[in-house]
Formats: structure tokens, C-alpha cells, sequence
């Protein structure tokens, strides 16, 4: 399975990158749905009034959760003087692309009260008070233990006079500051009565540590009874347990995050039922029958359809063709001919068991892994028997390795196995090894469960996203032994690291202190991993190291999910930050930090002699390119990495190993598609494409042409560099007269005035001159109607500064006017304004001059007359004189010292950018009767970012470190390729698989009469100094009896037997590293080792051609 990027990254394989970023966003917010949306309108009332599918009003009920929800609601209204909370899109910028902001709300008026703060209850708390709900209330008086320290990353040691809740709350209370942490007022966790009373006012109890069983029912019962949600799980080694009950009636409003499927409109015909057919190059409609659908800016049919708030059912009929259900359009006078179409995403209710019903009968039972799918009933068993022994022994589980106390465990289940689930000793070993390792509280199984978990309490706040519907079990027993360890190598030595012991072993956590590993990046996966590695103890041996490096800055859209940053380093370097808040976490890690980025051009940095003394690589980066650099590396080296990458709730990991999985780039996607030069210019027909035109012009007129202007200020011989751009040379001079002469403001009225024209010129003269060319009747040589299918015959926009379009409800032509001003004035050094009766006053004095479209003006209607427009250029069109004397007119650099403009780079987070390019698409947009969007999904769509959320985050890290369990070694156990596993998981559906990774491809190859099958992580190792190419050649002959033809280094050929003898000759007497530098030209970093050689061979014997890898030639 292909992956997707991370953090800030995008997905390969089952999503990629290329699709719309906004999966889970806000659409959900904005349609009319059959769920009880709160309102601080009527927050106190149990029923409201909603809009059905049909459009009928109907009254529907609460169900007992979304009842404290309007309560929560209410309560948060009252708190801020009666309005819903303004959500901060500046700190949940990343997360409101996943949840949307409507269930952002709904979180920030939710409680949860967390009972345990031992690893997972603290990986839970951290997630949800990152994604921001209102409270969070810790619940565990309990001393901490060592065991403890294996997963809670907030405990640095063990302090018997505080409970775990108190330990932790002030560290939990920095991740956000709109969160309220507390500790209940619980003296223990033996107080059934005072865990009872916790739960009154809360959305939802989550119960992480061992309780026994009947208070556990009586917690669920009551949960039930106040209407909130209740979650119980443990991580016990290797193995855990997640329960939901959300009760017997709990709306899902959204049940998979997934965008409403869109299309467009070819045509409707004029029939009964109403036929649909949309624009095939646009790809399937993607809608079941019976699913409901919206229509917008629909030409034809007589305005049947021009409600775009009316709702149909569908009936399908093809992939690109569907009838609309009890919908007559045969009295209609004319067919739709365009249009644009919306899937109306339509709520689900939900029904759970309680926990005593649930434990006696499970019914069906999530499934993480289809290699195991007898594992989940054995699990149930298994925990039943773990909880039934802790139950007889005062809730402790077995020590680490007292095989007595697992085969008492092992009993339990056995005297409970009704069903005959233990029918193996493959089926008792995992029994025995859950039992041995139970106290054992790991870091990357905190993060799984964790991620799985807090987004499960997001769930249960928000009512978004299908809940795990009773019980899910988890393992990763792949990385045990076969049989548990003796006691000598697991019992605890009140070690911070007797957790991973107890479960590993001694020498196995020996090894993870003296890894050496290059984490590359530092985002959200690079905070999360980080803090698992410190908890881990990666590196933290003296003969341990972590490298890590980002070039990146710390924003204040960063902190809801790169936990390691707070407020006060906003500005400072990801590398260094996150490296110090991982030592706070563990003191003994040795870790460096970079700012650099890892590519070709810091190989003298990131080299030989670095790669040579690492262990691994984990990658934890935003770009395909990088990733397939570093996979290079990796294969070269001989490394394995550790890949993974997340989408909102999608994540996805591949642990690669050398000889034993692909490569990383061994599968790659598609290229990403392009929109066509010939649609972003004359015919768009969807919101990207004016998105991605009004990006091109944000670029070329703030930032091109301002640093076409210092270029020419700056360089004396401007007009020699210019020699080499003869396609574009004509327009960038005339780009110059115009900004540092023609158009050239002294005050802002000046820039106010340029906004005005380029308005005009933009969204009226423009499209005035195209229908000039192109008639609304113009039709093709084949008769065919010229304005249809994807061409959406454009009207021109008359100015009007009160003007507001209905589907974003923005002010379009008052934002482009405020913010072009404002932008042209930053280029130029003016302060700007924003005050409106400034610009209104202004704007009456503009003339606009009167504009009459002209003849022989040429428009490119297909994309190739619009390659050729861009490859013939203006210069064509002009004589060099004609340039020449354009730049003679300029005003001498010497006469304007000191003047230099302002190139503004667009950045999608500063708002002023954003304005202007939503504004520019959205007047773009009614130009073409496309839907418009609002700033929020615009900058969604033209910055390109990827929904993140930090459970989604947490989740993959924590199964890739599972992965590195693997890599250093199962005690007693060599470790084949089915043990690996790559993950693929979707919290909204919720889905988890994982799978064996895919061997590498072979090639065969006959040496000295021996088949050779290598892959791409071979080569031909030569380590014998660095030899004269005669030596070279004899090599190939003598060990692998081939006759070398020829060797060539990168794009140069070293020896050929078509080369020049003499020049042959006297290369053979030279060494190998002296022939390449007297052919390249360059000398060899000090740090490099190795070259690499391709060579083509013969066997001497049969003279056929042998198929060999690259040579690896370590020369020094």
C-alpha cells in the first residue's frame, strides 16, 4: 500500500493530494440536515424545529447526548455573554479542515472526565485538550510507579506523596489555554460513590486503569442515565482493549468525514423522471440510489431547479447518468445544459450495548488486522480471565514473568471458554504473553490507543464521525518472543525503562539506549515520535544519538497538534525546541538538532561518513520528493526507514528493511494533473480554477514584477541578462515601465485608484473582450453550441461596493478593492488603510475610462493555441528596437538610489493575503456562475493544507515505533517478513488493517553459472581501496569472470571499448576516484566514501549481456 504525507503532507495510494483537501471540513456544517444542530436561539429546549430532506419542516427530538449538548452549549453561551465561543482559526487552523466548525463548537461546550493518568490516560487527555474541548477532568489519587514512566511522558520519576492526576495537570493545563484542567476531588480509586458523583455535567468518561468489573457497569449505568458517553480501554504490554457505549440512541451527523460527492452538469432532459447526465471529464457523479442531491447555477429547465436549497432523490442509472425520483421536468420548454451538483450528506442513529451486556455477549468485533481474525474473540476471553484474576488479587495484575501468576490467568480463560476459542498453545501463548507483560505500560501502544481513543471522546463531543460501536482489541505480538522471558531478564529494577523491559526483555532495551537514528523533520509526527523515543529510551545510552533536523519556524497554527511547542516559542526553531522538550522529558537522550534540509545540496553535511554511523531513518516529512531522496539514501546505505504520514483522520505507516520489503519508491502515484492553461485563463468552470488564478495573479503583480523592478535597479547590465528570456523579454520591460513609471503610486488614493481599474480591467474589460470574440450564440465548425459542457459563458460585473454573493456571503468587490490597495501600497512603502468611509469617498472620484472590446485581438480557446500563445510570448509581437527603446526610457538606476520595492511572496496563513485572493476568486467566480467559497475553504484550496488532527498523528507514531520493537531485535526470535506490518487506519469510520509489506521485486542475473536473483537493495560492494581502473576491470573478470564494456559514473562515461585507445590507456594507469575528477571537473567532499559505477558486462564464457546493480566503491 502506497502512503501519504504527513503532518503537513499528502496521501499516495488510497487518497492522494491531488483531490480536494477539505475531507471532513465545514461542508458538513452547511447543510440542512435531519440532526437537532444547537443554536443559542433555543439551547434550553428538548425539541426544535429542523428542515427535512423534501424541504418540509418537521419537529424532531433530541436524543439524550445531543441534550447535553444543547446544555453544554448553553452554559458556554452564558459564559460569553449569550453568543456561541468564537472559534481561534489561527490555533485549529490545520484541525477546523477535519472536524468543520460546527462540531468545533460542540467540543468547546463538552466536559470529559478521564479516570487513570497513567500512559494512555495522559496520551488521551493531551490529545483532546489539543483539539480543544471545554473541560477535562483528571480522576487518579493513585501514587505513580516506575511501570508508570514507560508511558506517561509528564512524570520524570516516581513521587509517592502526589497522585498521577495532580502530577500531571499543570503540564496538560499548558497545551491549550481555552481548556480548563482539574482534578476531581476522588480520595480513591476504591470510591465507587465519588467516581459516581464525577460524572454528573460531562459528555463523556473515558476509564483508563484496571476497575473492577461491577463498578464499571455502575460507571456505564450512570454515564447512560445522565446522557453522556462511556469509553473504557487499557494498554497492558503489547495487547489493548477499547469499549464504547454512546447509548441507545446517539446521532452521527457526519459518518465519514468524506466530502459530499460533486459534479457537473452536461445535461437534464426534459422527461419524467428528470434524466441527469454529467461532464464525463470530470469524472463519475460517485452517488448511490437514494441518495439526495443539491443543484446550483443550473441553465435551463425553465428555473425548475434554481432553488438551491431544494433536496432530490436519486436514482442511479450509470456512473455518469441518474434520474431524480418523482421529479417531472417533460413541460419544461428547454433541457439544463450546465450546472452543478451536491450530495447531501444525511445523519445516522446509532444503537450501543452497555458494558454488561456487552461482556457477556460481544457481537461483532472490530477488526485491526484480517491476518489475525480469530484474534479479537480470544482477546475478549483473555481480558475477561485478566480482569477476573486482578479481581481476586486486590486489581494488580501478574508480575513480569511469574509464569505461575500467567497460568493462573490462562485458567481463568479456559474455565470461561464456553465457545472453545483456546483450541492451540499458538492461542495460549498469546494469553500467557498478555498476562506476563499486563503491567507493562508502553509509550507506542499509549500512542495507538491514545489516537484511536481521543478521537473517540471527540466523537462522543461533537456527534462527527461513526463511534466504535462496543469492543475493539489491538496486539502486537509480533514483536514478543515465542515463549515469555524468564523473570531474571523482565522483573522490574525501578528503572524508568522496567516497562519496556518487562515485556522485551534487558538486552533488547539495551539496544534501543545505543540506536542511532536521524529523524527528519520535526513537526507533528516528528513532536509525537520524539516523545515516544524519549519515553522509549532511543539514544539515551552513550553510544546513542538522534539527529534531527527542519528548517521550519514554529507558528501558532502548529500548537493544536505539535504538543512539544507552546505559545512562547512561536518563531523559534521546530529542531531545537522539540529536541529540549524531548531531553525534559529523559535527561539521558543525546540528540542534535539542524536547520537544514536534507537533499542533494547538504550532502557535505548529511554524507558518508554521517549516513555510515546511523542505525535508521525515520522520516517524518511534508513532500513526496524529500521522502524519495531519503529512500535513496536509505537504499544506498542499507538503513531501514521508518515512513508515515497522515490526512485529517487518515494515517498510514511502511516500515521499509533492508533485503527484506521494498523500497519506498519502489511504488509511486500518478503525477499530480495540472489544470490546463487554456481553462485558468479563458474557461474555468470550478472554484480551483479561479483559486488558482487569482494565485497566479497575487503572484505576478505583487511579487514578479516588484522583483523585476529591484532586478533592474540592482544589476548594471540589465539588459544583457535579459538576452537569454526572448519569449518573455518584450513583457517583463513593459511589466517594468508600468510598475516603476505608468503606474507607479505616491500616496495610497493612488493605489486605492489602481485597485478600482484593475477591477475594471479584470472582471469587466476582459470578459467583455472574450464575449466579443466569443458570442453567447457562437457556435463550433461541427455546429455544436461553443458556451457548453466545461466552457460556462462568462458575464461581465458591473462595480458595486455594497455588492455580496450568495453563496460565501462576502463583499467581494469592497475585499479586492481594500485588500489590492493595501497590498499594492506594502509593495510600494505607503501606509495603507482600512477605515471603508475613506475608500467610499475615494472610489466616487475614480473615472473609469469607457472600454470598447477590439478587433483582431487573439484568444486561445483550446490548449494548444494557448501553449503556443505562452511559448511564441509577447516578444514575438514587438521588435528589438521596440524593447530596446522601452528600456532607454526608464528611469536610470543611478537616478532612483536607494528606491527598492517590497516582492510580497503569497503565505496562506497572513488573512490580508487571503482576502485578496478569495475576493479576486470569487469576483473570478461570478464572472462564470461558479459557486463561490468563503476565506476559510478558500485557503484550504489555494494554500493547499492538509487536514491534521492530533489523534491521527499520535495513532501512526505509535505504530511505527511498534515497528521499531521489530527492528532491533525480538529476543529469541529472527523476525521474517510477515512479522513487519505497514498500517493503513481511518478514524472517522472508523477503520484500522495492517498488513505484511511487499517483498522487493527481484532481478535475475547468471554469474559464473549462478543464478542471482538481487533486488534494489544490492549492489556490488567493493571495498578494496581505491584501485586503477585496470584493476578495476581485472576485478570484474576474476571474481565474477565478466568482460566490463563499459563504466560510467552519474552522465559521465569513464570507459568505453568505442573510446579513443590512447585516451584508454592512459585512464587504466589512473585510479578510479582520479578518473572521475579528471572527467567531472570536481573534487570529492572530504566527507564522501563512496562512488557509485554503473557498468555493462558479458560473460566471458556465454558473451551474453549480465544484468547487474550499481556499484558501491568505497574509496577512502
Amino acid at each position: 500500500m502506497q502512503n501519504y504525507m504527513c503532518g503537513m503532507g499528502m496521501y499516495r495510494g488510497h487518497f492522494t493530494g491531488t483531490g480536494d483537501p477539505l475531507a471532513g471540513s465545514d461542508q458538513a456544517d452547511n447543510l440542512i440536515l435531519n440532526l437537532p444542530l444547537i443554536t443559542h436561539e433555543n439551547q434550553t429546549r428538548a425539541q426544535r424545529t429542523v428542515r427535512t430532506q423534501s424541504g418540509r419542516p418537521q419537529t424532531a427530538v433530541h436524543s439524550p447526548h445531543h441534550n447535553q449538548f444543547t446544555t453544554n452549549m448553553a452554559a458556554l453561551a452564558n459564559a460569553t455573554g449569550g453568543a456561541a465561543a468564537e472559534v481561534d482559526e489561527k490555533l485549529y487552523s490545520r484541525q477546523l479542515y477535519v472536524m468543520g466548525h460546527e462540531a468545533q463548537r460542540r467540543m468547546m461546550a463538552s466536559r470529559a472526565v478521564l479516570i487513570g493518568m497513567s500512559g494512555l490516560g495522559v496520551e488521551i487527555a493531551k490529545n483532546i485538550i489539543l483539539a480543544g474541548i471545554s473541560s477535562v477532568s483528571l480522576c487518579d489519587p493513585s501514587p505513580a510507579t516506575s511501570f508508570d514512566l514507560g508511558g506517561n511522558f509528564y512524570l520524570k520519576r516516581c513521587r509517592e506523596w502526589k497522585g498521577r492526576a495532580e502530577l500531571v495537570r499543570e503540564k496538560l493545563a499548558e497545551l491549550n489555554e481555552y481548556v480548563k484542567v482539574d482534578v476531581a476531588n476522588v480520595g480513591s480509586l476504591n470510591d465507587a460513590v465519588g467516581l459516581l458523583n464525577i460524572i454528573q455535567g460531562s459528555s463523556v468518561v473515558v476509564v483508563t486503569i484496571p476497575l473492577p468489573t461491577s463498578l464499571l457497569c455502575d460507571i456505564n449505568d450512570k454515564c447512560r442515565a445522565d446522557g453522556a458517553c462511556f469509553i473504557n480501554t487499557l494498554a497492558t504490554g503489547v495487547f489493548g482493549t477499547v469499549f464504547c457505549d454512546f447509548g441507545e440512541s446517539f446521532v452521527v451527523s457526519d459518518k465519514d468525514g468524506e466530502n459530499p460527492s460533486t459534479s457537473q452538469v452536461e445535461t437534464i432532459l426534459t422527461s419524467n423522471p428528470a434524466t441527469v447526465k454529467v461532464l464525463e471529464d470530470q469524472g463519475r457523479h460517485g452517488l448511490e440510489t437514494g441518495d439526495r442531491v443539491t443543484f446550483s447555477k443550473v441553465r435551463g429547465l425553465d428555473g425548475m431547479l434554481d432553488d438551491s436549497k431544494a433536496t432530490y432523490e436519486v436514482n442511479v442509472t450509470g456512473p455518469f447518468t441518474f434520474e431524480l425520483v418523482g421529479v417531472d421536468c417533460s413541460n419544461c420548454s428547454e433541457p439544463a445544459s450546465q450546472g452543478y451538483i451536491t450530495q447531501v450528506k444525511t445523519p445516522v442513529t446509532m444503537s450501543f450495548k452497555t458494558y454488561r451486556e456487552a461482556i457477556v455477549d460481544h457481537g461483532e468485533l472490530m477488526m485491526s488486522d484480517f491476518a489475525k481474525f480469530d484474534r479479537p474473540p480470544l482477546l475478549h476471553l483473555a481480558y475477561r480471565a485478566l480482569a477476573a484474576y486482578a479481581e481476586s488479587h486486590d486489581m494488580e495484575y501478574p508480575n513480569p514473568g511469574d509464569m505461575t501468576a500467567a497460568n493462573g490467568v490462562l485458567e481463568l480463560a479456559k474455565s470461561m471458554d464456553d465457545e472453545k476459542i483456546i483450541n492451540s498453545s499458538a492461542a495460549e501463548r498469546i494469553i500467557l504473553h498478555l498476562a506476563s507483560g499486563s503491567r507493562s505500560i508502553l509509550s507506542p501502544m499509549c500512542a495507538t490507543l491514545g489516537g484511536i481513543v481521543g478521537q473517540e471522546v471527540l466523537k462522543a463531543c461533537s456527534g462527527k464521525f461513526t463511534p466504535i460501536n462496543g469492543f475493539f482489541y489491538f496486539d502486537a505480538d509480533e514483536c514478543l518472543p515465542d515463549s515469555p522471558l524468564p523473570s531474571a531478564e523482565v522483573s522490574p529494577c525501578g528503572s524508568r525503562y522496567d516497562s519496556n523491559i518487562a515485556v522485551f526483555g534487558r538486552e533488547a532495551q539495551q539496544n534501543l539506549l545505543d540506536l542511532n537514528y536521524f529523524l527528519i523533520g520535526a513537526g507533528a509526527i516528528g513532536c509525537e515520535m520524539l516523545k515516544n523515543w524519549a519515553l522509549m529510551g532511543v539514544a539515551c545510552g552513550p553510544k546513542g544519538k538522534i539527529h534531527i533536523t527542519d528548517m521550519d519556524r514554529i507558528e501558532k497554527s502548529n500548537l493544536s497538534r505539535q504538543f512539544l511547542f507552546r505559545n512562547s516559542d512561536i518563531n523559534e526553531f521546530k529542531s531545537a525546541t522539540a529536541a529540549r522538550a524531548a531531553q525534559a522529558m529523559n535527561k539521558e537522550m543525546n540528540i542534535t538538532p539542524y536547520q537544514e534540509k536534507v537533499g542533494p545540496e547538504t550532502e557535505a553535511l548529511f554524507g558518508d561518513d554521517f549516513y555510515d554511523k546511523l542505525s535508521g531513518v525515520c522520516t517524518a516529512l511534508d513532500n513526496v520528493e524529500a521522502r524519495l531522496y531519503v529512500d535513496q539514501r536509505c537504499l544506498f546505505y542499507h538503513l531501514p526507514m521508518l515512513e508515515s504520514g497522515t490526512l485529517g483522520t487518515k494515517g498510514n505507516t511502511q516500515v521499509v528493511i533492508p533485503h527484506v520489503t521494498e523500497n519506498y519508491g519502489a511504488t509511486r502515484d500518478p503525477p499530480e494533473k495540472s489544470i490546463p492553461v487554456c481553462t485558468l485563463k479563458n474557461f474555468p468552470n470550478m472554484i480551483q480554477h479561479t483559486l488558482q488564478w487569482a494565485r497566479d495573479w497575487f503572484e505576478g503583480e505583487f511579487k514578479q514584477s516588484a522583483e523585476d523592478v529591484n532586478s533592474y535597479l540592482s544589476n548594471p547590465n540589465y539588459a544583457a541578462t535579459l538576452s537569454g528570456q526572448q519569449n518573455t523579454k518584450a513583457e517583463t520591460v513593459m511589466n517594468i515601465r508600468k510598475t516603476l513609471v505608468d503606474e507607479r503610486p505616491v500616496s495610497f488614493e493612488d493605489c486605492v485608484v489602481w485597485a478600482r481599474l484593475q477591477f475594471e480591467k479584470l472582471f469587466n474589460n476582459q470578459i467583455r473582450q472574450l464575449l466579443f470574440n466569443f458570442p453567447e450564440d457562437q457556435v463550433t465548425s461541427t455546429g455544436a453550441k461553443f458556451w457548453s459542457g466545461s466552457k460556462r459563458c462568462p458575464k461581465p460585473l458591473i462595480f458595486n461596493l455594497e455588492d455580496k454573493c450568495d453563496d460565501a456571503n462576502m463583499r467581494n468587490h469592497f475585499d479586492f478593492i481594500v485588500s489590492a490597495a493595501n497590498l499594492r501600497a506594502q509593495m510600494f512603502g505607503i501606509k495603507g488603510r482600512n477605515d471603508e468611509r475613506y475608500f467610499v469617498e475615494v472610489l466616487q472620484n475614480v473615472i473609469v475610462p469607457d472600454f470598447t472590446p477590439q478587433d483582431g485581438v487573439k484568444i486561445a480557446s483550446t490548449d494548444a493555441e494557448a501553449k503556443d500563445d505562452t511559448n511564441a510570448g509577447t516578444s514575438g509581437e514587438m521588435m528589438e528596437s521596440e524593447v530596446e527603446a522601452i528600456l532607454e526610457g526608464l528611469p536610470k538606476p543611478g537616478e532612483l538610489a536607494g528606491f527598492k520595492l517590497n516582492p510580497i511572496e503569497f503565505d496562506k496563513d497572513l488573512d490580508d493575503h487571503m482576502l485578496f485572493v478569495t475576493a479576486c476568486s470569487n469576483l473570478r467566480a461570478l464572472n462564470y456562475s461558479i459557486p463561490t467559497e468563503d476565506t476559510h475553504r478558500s485557503r484550504a484550496i489555494a494554500g493547499r493544507i492538509i487536514p491534521a488532527i492530533a489523534t491521527t498523528t499520535a495513532l501512526v507514531t505509535g505504530l511505527i515505533c511498534l515497528e521499531l520493537y521489530k527492528i532491533i531485535g525480538t529476543s529469541r526470535k529472527e523476525l521474517k517478513i510477515d512479522a513487519y506490518k505497514n498500517g493503513f487506519v481511518n478514524l472517522a469510520i472508523p477503520f484500522m488493517t495492517l498488513s505484511e509489506p511487499t517483498p522487493p521485486a527481484k532481478t535475475k542475473a547468471i554469474v559464473k553459472g549462478q543464478e542471482w536473483n538481487w533486488t534494489a537493495w544490492d549492489c556490488v560492494d567493493m571495498n578494496i581501496g581505491d584501485i586503477t581502473l585496470a584493476e578495476f576491470i581485472q576485478y570484474f573478470e576474476k571474481e565474477y569472470n565478466l568482460d566490463v564494456s563499459m563504466i560510467s559514473h552519474g552522465v559521465s562515461i569513464l570507459f568505453s571499448f568505442f573510446a579513443n585507445k590512447q585516451k584508454v590507456e592512459e585512464r587504466k594507469k589512473m585510479k578510479m576516484s582520479e578518473v572521475v575528477t579528471s572527467i567531472t571537473k570536481k573534487d570529492f567532499p572530504p566527507n564522501q566514501l563512496f562512488i557509485t559505477f554503473e557498468i555493462i558486462a558479458n560473460d566471458m564464457d556465454t558473451d551474453e549481456e549480465v544484468e547487474l546493480p550499481y556499484v558501491r566503491y568505497r574509496f577512502r
